[in-house]
Order: C-alpha cells, then structure tokens, then sequence
C-alpha cells in the first residue's frame, strides 16, 4: 500500500487560519516612508524646546545652593514648628541691700520683700581680700537672676554674678571684695534681680491673629456677596442662548462677556494696590478688590451654567405664549439655582484664600499682621499666622465641600 506523503501545513491544526500579522510591517513601511525632512523638524522643535528651558534657567537665576544654603532658612523652618501661640509672664522681683565698705562690722546684711523673699549679705561691711557671701531664700524654684554692685556717685554699676535658685527657691554664692584701689571706703549696693516664669496664658499674637482671621473671613464674605448680586443679574445677559434673538442682544451679549473679561483678568493683588490708592489702606479696599474680581470671574461662571441648560423646558414655556420675562424665571433659573449655588460657595472659599494675601498690599486682613512680623524678622510670630490661615482655610474648605452636598 503506497503512503502519499504531503507538503507540510503552515496552519495550526485544529483551527482556523489566521491572517498575518500586518501591524509591525506597516509601522516599518511607515517609518521608512518618513522623511529626512521630517525628522530634522523634529530634531529642531527638541532642540529649541531644550534652548527655551536653558534661557529660562539663566533668566530666572535659578541657584539650587542658595536654597540649601539660605541664612534664614534655618530660623524660618525652626519657626514653624515654634509658633507663638502660648506664652508665660516673667515675675521678676528685686531686692537691693546696702554695705559700707570701711565700717569694721561683721554683721549681716539684709533685706526683705512683702511677698516674703530675703536677700542677705554677710559680712555687711567687706574688706580687702575678704570673702563675701550672698544667701536668697523664698523666690520661685529654678529661676534665675543676677547680683549686681552699684555705687551711682562713683559711676559704678557693674555685674557681679548670677544666681540660680535650687527647688526651695532659695541661693547661696560665695565671692571676695577687691582693694580699695578699685572699691574705696563709701557705701556700695548689692542689687538683686530675680527672673521667675509666671502663670501661662494665650500670647498676644494668637490673640491678634484670631481678630485679624475673623476680618479675613468677613471680608471675604462681604466681597463674595457684593459680587454675587452683581454678576448673577449680568450674567443672564451674557448668555449667548438667551441674547442671540437680535442685534441689540448680540451687542449687549458681547458688551457684558468684555466686562467680565476685563474684571477677572487683572490679578486681585493688583486690584488691591488700585483700591488702596483709591480709598486708602484698610479692609474696605479689600473689599472692593474682592467684588470686582468676583465679578468677572462669577459672571463668566454664571454665564456659562446658563448656557449649558436643557432648551427643552424654555421653549415648552415660550409655546404657552409667556414673555420673556416669564420664560426666564420659570425655564432657566430653576435649572440653573443648583450650579450658582455650587459656584458661589466655592468662590466664597476662593475669596477667603485671596483675602489671606491682600493685607500684603494694604487691603486689610490677617495678611497685614504677617507682612508686619516678616518685615520685623518675627519669625515665631509670623508662623502662628501661617498656619491659623492654613488651618482656617483648611476649615472652610471642608465646609464649602459639606455645604455644597447638601444644597446642590
């Protein structure tokens, strides 16, 4: 029996066959069909994209070792996580004990507070080469102070040692009188000046940080409002779908769109300096700054939501034979009230984060307090303002967020 053999089958067995894989010639048909001329504009694009970025390097001087070794990055970073928020009063209490140097006695002296703290020199009348003691009993525990001699006639009054008080609040320090050459006979004072830490309470700065957060956010909040009454009624007139019936619509529409451009096109920083000058330094000028960017930036928003509403509900109204006047209220605005609430809750949490920074030109605010502690290098101080705003701001963000969940 004769076995035919055939020519063996390029196709898998037991499926169908499959049609070649065209993908990878195709992407090399492409790449060979590419021109030089087009690889060498890409080439050129790379190359100016790479110019651009080493221009701006040089033009901004860009100095990674001055950042690692700024001066006052230290003491800027250490400030941060000391901010002056608590502070402790500083009882100080003193007592001055008279000697006479050249009297011959041997006797103590002392001298006593009302608050019952005693400060004793021994001997009362010191000689040349001789020891002197100072004994203190009845001050804080731990504090610390100085002993200084002073004689006002002879133009004296220098340090003679410092003190520190054990956990009875008491001192005992040991030290020799001079010649006569540099103490004569006459009478001499032993001033004792003690330090003790006090009752601890709220610093002035967290104190005046938390005024000045509360006219932030009111400043915000008045600027929000002002805005908000007048961009929402110009924003009906720049929608396109409600003003494109007419020339003189178009021409309003495109009228009130050059406002808002305008408005919101200047920086509220810049806004702020142009109110100050305007109406002088305080919060009102930041108030003004506020509206008049809200303004912009609002209508643009308000304009926008009005234009994506359903026309659905405004022709169904229009039919009924409604003026104009009607169709708005009963076919847009309800469609629109839960954008513009969204909105202007979360420029009202906008606006508290731009209030933060107008006090730098002027325009009132916590911002002012913090220009007023950089500018003095109070650096403590100025980290509890940084970071009362950032917790503030932080607040209101979350806020804004549960608000706008339950309201739109």
């Amino acid at each position: 029996m004769a076995t035919v053999v055939g020519q063996p089958s390029s196709e898998p067995s037991g499926g169908p066959p499959r049609a070649p894989d065209s993908s990878g010639s195709a992407r090399a048909a492409l790449a060979a069909r590419e021109s030089p001329r087009r690889r060498l504009v890409r080439l050129l694009i790379l190359l100016i994209a790479i110019g651009v970025l080493v221009k701006g390097w040089m033009v901004t001087d860009i100095d990674l070792g001055k950042l690692a070794n700024a001066p006052n990055a230290a003491p800027i970073l250490k400030s941060l996580v000391t901010p002056d928020v608590v502070s402790r009063d500083i009882v100080q209490v003193e007592l001055d004990v008279p000697v006479v140097v050249g009297a011959g006695s041997n006797g103590p002296a002392t001298a006593s507070a009302q608050t019952g703290q005693t400060f004793k020199v021994e001997p009362g009348s010191p000689v040349p080469g001789g020891a002197v003691a100072f004994d203190g009993t009845g001050f804080a525990p731990n504090a610390t102070g100085q002993i200084r001699v002073q004689n006002p006639s002879r133009g004296i009054d220098a340090l003679w040692l410092r003190v520190t008080t054990d956990d009875t609040g008491s001192f005992h320090a040991d030290s020799g009188w001079s010649d006569y050459s540099v103490f004569p006979p006459d009478i001499y004072h032993f001033h004792l000046t003690i330090n003790a830490p006090g009752a601890t309470h709220i610093s002035d700065t967290f104190v005046n940080s938390l005024s000045r957060i509360g006219e932030t956010i009111l400043l915000a909040l008045m600027g929000t409002v002002f805005g908000v009454l007048i961009s929402a009624p110009l924003s009906f007139l720049g929608a396109r779908n409600l003003m494109g019936g007419s020339a003189v619509g178009q021409a309003i529409y495109w009228i009130v769109r050059l406002i808002f451009t305008i408005t919101r096109s200047i920086e509220v920083l810049i806004l702020g300096v142009i109110m100050v000058v305007i109406v002088g330094i305080g919060s009102y000028a930041g108030v003004l700054a506020i509206v008049v960017h809200s303004v912009g930036s609002l209508g643009k928003l308000y304009s926008e939501a009005i234009e994506g509403i359903e026309p659905g509900p405004v022709e169904a109204i229009a039919a009924t034979g409604a003026n104009r006047l009607a169709t708005v209220l009963y076919g847009v605005v309800p469609q629109v009230v839960p954008t513009f609430l969204s909105v202007t809750i979360y420029w009202w949490d906008h606006n508290v984060r731009m209030s933060t920074v107008l006090g730098l030109v002027g325009g009132g605010g916590i911002g002012f307090l913090l220009i007023q502690y950089m500018n003095l290098l109070q650096f403590n101080q100025a980290a509890t303002v940084l970071w009362m705003i950032v917790i503030v701001v932080t607040l209101l963000d979350y806020a804004s967020a549960a608000i706008r969940s339950r309201l739109v």
